[in-house]
């Protein structure tokens, strides 16, 4: 994973709680605008709820429609296969939002 800051770049990302039990996949265009929005729940819904604030996993796209299919695709996954997915890049699941 790799920062850039084209804003032509879409990323998919997936978040977790504090204690890593909920997993949410998502895509935009501007990463840490979005992770910020999730930490300070200014987005209702899900991520509000379920606490969702730490960015585990993100993947880096220059195509929107791309993305887009990468995210269904991740999101139709099992839990494990998502936990695998994470493990492969983020074995401790460190929060990588400093990093972007």
């Amino acid at each position: 994973m790799t920062k850039q800051s084209d804003e032509r770049n879409y990323y998919v990302y997936i978040m977790t709680n504090y204690k890593n039990t909920v997993l949410y996949t998502g895509v935009t265009n501007n990463l840490k605008k979005r992770v910020y929005e999730h930490k300070l729940k200014l987005v209702d819904g899900f991520t509000k709820k379920y606490n969702v604030n730490k960015l585990i996993y993100y993947e880096i796209f220059n195509d929107i429609n791309n993305a887009i299919a990468r995210e269904k695709q991740i999101k139709s996954g099992s839990r494990k296969r998502k936990i695998d997915l994470i493990n492969r890049l983020n074995k401790d699941w460190k929060d990588l939002y400093e990093e972007i």
